[in-house]
């Protein structure tokens, strides 16, 4: 949509973006030339859980924000149930409780890949950034002879996911297997032959896919290296000992050479190195590491974040993956937006392998669920969800009820990098134009997707919003307006 402006500008709307979880749009102010001036990503939904959940008492948490979004769920549920843990005071959770949890970590991380790579991006690759409409969705690809067995995998590969999830989390959405201090069942033996039987085959599919999404990037490599991209610092958790670990970890953060600009932070110490800012025109807030500031601090998060900052993946086939990865950056992290698919893909891989590596481990059948120790009135929760790192931070009153909820989502810690991609393509397909065709407007909506946003889960605000009433006639006339602060 294109409206007029004052001073010889124009604004061109793309509303909503698509192929995304949630609702949100992109605005270009463009002069007389139809040069770019300002491109931004709008978020337009708000979405009030941090103060929905105060007064509710502490265990429902982890069921109740997990109803943020439908796509993500698991990661809020266990990333909740973490911070719970310490409100508990449980320090170390049983072998059972942390081995079930991973389990359900891992299947959510393979059918929340498995949903983005195969039905929301993989027409973009197959078909063209600028594809006709008619190609754009995931239907044009399970009916063109070439790629139907793409999405057939596709399909296969988040049932199998979503299975775990409901043999570990009780429902395949919206489960409750999490709870302070552990997790309320155990996996049986059928329930483990069951999914040893389709294993080999989602290490194929994994492997198959990965090899598709890395041909794709090598193949494209001069088109894509300038494609939305730009030097930036990325930030995850790793383990102690430098792997990958999406379930657990400390935090590090490194700059676009590669140097260490945080390391080994703890989850209760997240607050220190990491502050919010806020603009007026989205309902995303805006991360920053404190160390260096709003201006230059932001950072990426997620699988290009992930396999930037951890020393190597403990699964060996992903690890074999990640050294060739990381060649793209000759010696520094890779800063190429469009290689978040490829990364993604490892980690599909690596989760595959963990999942495998999970279902041979006796502890599951363990009875030892939960655990607990000296309760405390604060508790923080971080893990890696599949867009990214996910911060869960709560307080608790004597009478067991929340009063304080802080949540930095995943693609909140996004939200600069995504707007700088939205700038930098915009400015790249569209400088200059004589003509703004929707098939140049979707290579913007190309850029966002890299980053696999979920826009539901990353609305807050800070401060508070007016209620606002007003009282019409039947002539659409305003008779009085109320504003409550």
């Amino acid at each position: 949509m294109t409206t007029s402006l004052q001073q010889g500008l124009k604004r061109v709307t793309i509303e909503p973006v698509t192929r995304v979880e949630g609702h949100g749009k992109v605005s270009l102010l463009l002069d007389e030339n139809n040069n770019v001036k300002q491109a931004r990503l709008h978020i337009v939904e708000f979405r009030g859980f941090e103060r929905f959940v105060q007064g509710r008492p502490y265990w429902e948490v982890p069921v109740l924000v997990q109803r943020l979004c439908g796509i993500c769920p698991v990661s809020h549920h266990l990333c909740a149930a973490k911070a719970m843990d310490m409100i508990v005071g449980a320090d170390k959770l049983t072998p059972t409780g942390e081995k079930m949890r991973r389990l359900m970590h891992y299947g959510q991380t393979l059918q929340s890949h498995a949903l983005h790579f195969f039905h929301l991006v993989s027409p973009d690759l197959l078909f063209g950034f600028e594809s006709p409409v008619e190609k754009r969705h995931v239907i044009a690809v399970a009916t063109d002879p070439r790629f139907a067995d793409l999405a057939v995998q596709g399909v296969m590969m988040r049932k199998y996911g979503q299975e775990l999830i409901k043999a570990t989390a009780g429902k395949k959405i919206h489960g409750t297997g999490a709870i302070p201090g552990g997790i309320n069942k155990n996996l049986t033996i059928e329930e483990r032959d069951g999914f040893l039987k389709d294993l080999d085959q989602m290490m194929t599919w994994a492997e198959s896919a990965l090899k598709l999404c890395k041909d794709y990037t090598s193949e494209h490599l001069e088109e894509l290296a300038d494609f939305g991209s730009f030097p930036s610092n990325h930030l995850s958790i790793v383990r102690e000992d430098g792997a990958m670990d999406l379930y657990n970890g400390n935090l590090r953060a490194i700059d676009a050479d590669g140097n260490k600009i945080i390391d080994g932070v703890e989850p209760k110490d997240y607050a220190k190195v990491i502050q919010e800012e806020v603009r007026s025109w989205s309902y995303m807030k805006f991360p920053f590491l404190t160390k260096i500031g709003p201006k230059d601090g932001w950072y990426r998060v997620g699988p290009l974040a992930r396999v930037n900052t951890c020393d190597f993946i403990d699964t060996p086939k992903a690890e074999a993956e990640r050294k060739e990865f990381m060649e793209l950056g000759g010696g520094k992290p890779v800063n190429v937006t469009m290689a978040y698919h490829w990364a993604r893909m490892i980690e599909t891989l690596h989760s595959v392998e963990k999942i495998k590596e999970l279902l041979h481990d006796k502890d599951l059948q363990g009875e030892e669920l939960t655990t607990k120790g000296e309760r405390r009135e604060e508790g923080m929760g971080i893990l890696e969800a599949p867009r990214g790192t996910l911060f869960h931070h709560y307080k608790v009153n004597e009478d067991d009820q929340v009063v304080m909820a802080n949540l930095i989502v995943s693609t909140t810690n996004n939200n600069e990098p995504m707007n700088r991609a939205v700038q930098k393509v915009a400015a790249q397909k569209i400088n200059g134009k004589p003509e703004i065709t929707d098939p140049l407007l979707n290579n913007i909506e190309v850029a966002i997707r890299a980053y696999d946003p979920c826009l539901s889960c990353a609305t807050h605000a800070m401060g508070r919003m007016p209620l606002i009433v007003e009282l019409f006639d039947s002539n659409g006339d305003l008779m009085e307006r109320k504003v409550k602060q």
